[in-house]
């Protein structure tokens, strides 16, 4: 019940592209909701929060030819502003949720209440920011781009020994993918590792590849899904890792597909539709008389012969279990029923309905 949360959630990533300015961050919000109101998705849209005065050393503030450092100091914004956003994500029905990328920014998750907190490939193994984010008691995401296998098991496991709802996505950390490099098949592997984790996907590729990505994805068991957002306005250029609505909308579509083909639980065995059923006994082998059979005879193989079509209240080849009693005489080439027959079908009234209703 914990990682219900998790559970076929959308996470859709605003980061940056706000670029500073609240009037683009609420445009993005707005213009995405609406996606996620259309298609009736869970979602939830993810801020980045970084305290850029701490977090950037104070001798590298000014280098614009460190991108990193460029776009984060481009992009500042105060608590203020982002209470705005996250009030807003919450208005639009969507979940707040927020990358911190230093301690100061996880009390920043806490002060507006943002519902899950996001921890970045980057820093999976940053066990001060992971001690303080754990502190919170809130559900994580942790990403798991350019990990390794022991870095992942310490994380899975100091969040199971403190009883803290953890997703883990597989994320390769190259802007944009291609699709020899989404290495989908270690899904497969967090799932068989972490069984008792929600798996997902946070995924960089090329817009133009998103519908089969996000469909292989779910089918290997991918339950929550993560995708870079931004609009065309403003004269900003677009990343070619970010999706834009219209792109998001047919990632869900997907998505949506991908549920209805892939069907009920893996965990139990399907029922089959009557009308699966009833294509499949037209094809079953109905037991019907060699020759003359009298009341009172006990049948041998010699005595039978299998053939279509079924016909209803006939036994098929699934009941023949030889040495049956005949009730009844039965004349050559007619349908041996079960009302003509000592069987134990004969006496469970559940199967000698189905064996009455079925066939021609």
């Amino acid at each position: 019940m914990k990682n219900k949360i998790f559970e076929d959630l959308f996470v859709l990533e605003l980061a940056n592209n706000h670029w500073g300015h609240v009037e683009r961050g609420l445009k993005i919000i707005e213009n995405f909701s609406q996606i996620v109101r259309f298609n009736n998705v869970r979602a939830s849209i993810k801020l980045q929060f970084r305290d850029v005065d701490t977090f950037i050393h104070q001798d590298f503030r000014d280098r614009q030819d460190i991108r990193y450092i460029k776009k984060t100091m481009a992009t500042k914004m105060d608590i203020k502003q982002y209470q705005l956003l996250v009030d807003a994500i919450r208005k639009s029905g969507c979940i707040p949720m927020a990358t911190p990328f230093d301690e100061y920014s996880v009390d920043t998750c806490v002060k507006l209440g943002v519902a899950i907190i996001k921890i970045a490939s980057s820093d999976l193994n940053d066990w001060i920011l992971i001690e303080k984010i754990a502190t919170t008691r809130k559900p994580v995401i942790v990403s798991t781009g350019g990990s390794s296998l022991k870095n992942i098991d310490d994380l899975v496991t100091f969040f199971e020994h403190r009883d803290i709802p953890l997703a883990i996505n597989h994320c390769v950390s190259v802007y944009p993918s291609e699709k020899e490099e989404l290495e989908l098949n270690q899904i497969d592997f967090l799932k068989n590792r972490y069984p008792g984790h929600v798996i997902g996907f946070s995924t960089h590729e090329y817009n133009e590849r998103l519908e089969e990505s996000i469909q292989m994805a779910y089918a290997k068991g991918a339950r929550t899904f993560e995708r870079h957002i931004d609009i065309d306005a403003d004269n900003i250029p677009v990343s070619p890792y970010c999706s834009l609505p219209q792109d998001i909308d047919r990632w869900i579509k997907a998505y949506q597909r991908a549920v209805i083909c892939c069907g009920h639980s893996p965990d139990t065995k399907h029922l089959p539709a009557r009308k699966e059923i009833t294509y499949l006994d037209a094809l079953v082998r109905g037991v019907y008389a060699r020759w003359d059979l009298p009341k009172g005879h006990k049948l041998t193989d010699d005595d039978v012969y299998l053939a279509i079509p079924l016909q209803k209240g006939q036994i098929s080849c699934r009941e023949l279990m030889r040495g049956e009693v005949l009730l009844s005489d039965i004349k050559k080439d007619e349908p041996i029923k079960i009302d003509q027959i000592d069987s134990p079908y004969a006496h469970n009234e559940s199967l000698k309905r189905l064996i009455e209703e079925r066939g021609l």
